[in-house]
């Protein structure tokens, strides 16, 4: 045991009021100190409060797509510059170095390969298992308006569920079917339920109109990159996102299967957590480009 203090003065800083920190993400200010952490290592607490995370979970249902037939190979060299991953457990477990100190948002539902049966999903990892792998946040899709609405709404009601009990953040992500419009007027349904329901943050798609989007959603949202794009699009889309409330993105195949993709993800960088405009970015990753 440590010696008794036995020294007479003390000094209780009775001039200095006791200061309570209000946690920078919207609306996360009452969850307990470990989801907030774990929150704070998503999005960039130190600098803008935003994120950007790099998705490469595809396989999950696709297999080797695109890009991604060797993930040691074409993702380790972008993980410098992301804030998140988004992947598997799988891929964490294989190819992701436990030194690489990253944050992870981990898929934790899956189901069918079969593409018009996508949303028959169930959950796919306990939450121990995400605990055990120290994980930031698990991830489940939720088809609002899908034939397994109701399902997939549970499979993230049973996680966000579980989470609370360890501390554990739940991303909801909004999945449209091809029977489903993808408009401001849905976008807006699918996200505001997921939040109500629980999740910590939500991920969907940049529409037209998204402000409302990000206006009526209590939660932070990141946006998904979706297709590839050309590279000016991609850095539009991600900077009008931005300027219209989004928290963050969450691109994947805009990344890796871009021409350049270290150069690419800088540049995305630049305009999520510098406010860079479109130009200044497309720029930047034409030098980087050029320099490879």
């Amino acid at each position: 045991m440590p010696e008794a203090d036995t020294k007479e003065e003390k000094n209780f800083y009775l001039d200095i009021p006791v200061k309570n920190e209000a946690f920078f993400l919207k609306g996360s200010n009452s969850y307990d100190w470990g989801m907030k952490n774990r929150l704070a290592r998503i999005f960039n607490a130190s600098n803008s409060g935003k994120t950007v995370m790099l998705a490469f979970d595809h396989g999950y249902f696709q297999g080797p797509t695109t890009g991604l037939e060797r993930p040691d190979v074409t993702i380790l060299p972008l993980m410098p510059y992301a804030d998140a991953l988004m992947l598997t457990r799988g891929v964490l477990r294989t190819t992701i170095p436990p030194s690489a100190n990253k944050s992870v948002v981990m898929r934790a539902s899956g189901g069918p390969s079969i593409l018009k049966e996508l949303s028959n999903e169930h959950i796919a990892c306990s939450i121990d298992d995400a605990v055990r792998m120290n994980v930031c946040a698990v991830a489940v899709q939720v088809f609002v308006g899908g034939e397994y609405e109701t399902q997939s709404v549970t499979n993230m009601t049973h996680l966000v569920d579980a989470g609370m009990r360890v501390g554990m953040p739940v991303l909801g992500v909004t999945a449209v079917g091809k029977e489903l419009t993808r408009d401001a007027r849905y976008i807006r349904l699918a996200t505001r339920m997921i939040a109500e329901l629980g999740a910590a943050f939500v991920k969907t798609y940049f529409i037209p109109e998204f402000e409302t989007v990000t206006a009526a959603c209590p939660v932070p949202i990141v946006i998904a990159g979706g297709k590839k794009l050309p590279e000016r699009e991609a850095l539009q889309m991600a900077r009008d996102a931005i300027q219209q409330g989004a928290a963050g993105v969450d691109m994947g195949r805009n990344i890796f299967q871009s021409a350049a993709p270290v150069a690419m993800i800088k540049a995305v960088r630049k305009v999520v957590h510098e406010n860079w405009s479109v130009a200044q970015a497309f720029e930047f990753f034409e030098s980087e480009k050029r320099g490879k």
